[in-house]
C-alpha cells in the first residue's frame, strides 16, 4: 500500500507540475492576467516547492534496505554518473540567468521568453553546443548513481518519465517561440546525450 501512496503522489506532483507550466496553461494565465501573468514564474516555483515538501517527508518515511548498492568495482560508475550530473549543471548555470530561472527577471522586465537566460537567445556556446538541455540532461545521472531500494526506484523511474517529458514540452514550447531557428538548432545539438557533439568532436563515424 505504501508504494502506491508513493507513486500516486510523485505521479501527481509531477502531472500538476507539468501542467502549470503548460503552453496551454501559460497562454491561458496570459490571457488572462494580462501584465499580472510576469508573476506567474515566480510564484509557480513557490507552489512547486511547497506542494514538494509533503511528497518528500513521506518518501522519508519509508525505511527499508537497498538491494542495490554501487560499491566495489562499481564506485567508479557511481563517480563518474555524479561527476557527470554535477559537470552538467555546472556549465548550464553559466548560460542561464538564475533571476529569470526564478521569475524574478520577468517581474522585473515584464519578459515572456522561455529561454532561461538573459538575452531570450538562442545560443550554441559551450555546453549549449553538446546538449540542448543541459539541466534536464544532468538530472538522469545523479537520480541513478545513489544506492536503491524499491522506494527509490520508484521515484527514479518516475521522475526519469517526468524529466524526459518536461523536456519533450519543453522543445515543443520552443519550436513554438523559435521556429526553424530551433528546428535547426536541433538538427546540429543533441537534445539530452551529447551524441552529435562526440561524433563531431572525436570523429566518430556511424556505421
Amino acid at each position: 500500500m505504501q508504494y502506491f501512496i508513493l507513486s500516486f503522489l510523485w505521479i501527481a506532483f509531477c502531472v500538476l507540475h507539468s501542467a502549470l507550466i503548460s503552453v496551454t496553461f501559460t497562454g491561458f494565465i496570459q490571457n488572462k492576467a494580462g501584465r499580472l501573468s510576469r508573476y506567474h514564474r515566480l510564484f509557480y516555483n513557490i507552489f512547486s516547492i511547497v506542494t514538494l515538501i509533503p511528497v518528500v517527508i513521506y518518501s522519508l518515511s519509508i525505511k527499508e534496505p537497498p538491494f542495490f548498492v554501487w560499491s566495489g568495482y562499481l564506485l567508479p560508475v557511481k563517480y563518474l554518473l555524479l561527476f557527470t550530473g554535477i559537470l552538467f549543471f555546472v556549465l548550464g548555470a553559466r548560460h542561464y540567468s538564475f533571476s529569470h530561472f526564478i521569475g524574478l527577471a520577468q517581474i522585473k522586465s515584464d519578459s515572456k521568453h522561455i529561454l532561461m537566460n538573459k538575452s531570450g537567445k538562442l545560443s550554441s556556446r559551450g555546453i549549449l553546443g553538446a546538449v540542448r538541455h543541459p539541466f534536464y540532461a544532468g538530472i538522469f545521472p545523479l537520480l541513478w548513481a545513489s544506492d536503491l531500494d524499491i522506494s527509490a526506484l520508484i521515484i527514479n523511474i518516475i521522475l526519469s518519465i517526468y524529466t524526459l517529458t518536461g523536456t519533450l514540452l519543453e522543445e515543443r514550447k520552443l519550436i513554438l517561440e523559435f521556429g526553424d531557428a530551433y528546428r535547426a538548432y536541433q538538427q546540429k545539438v543533441s537534445m539530452l546525450f551529447p551524441l552529435k557533439w562526440l561524433i563531431k568532436t572525436f570523429g566518430i563515424k556511424s556505421i
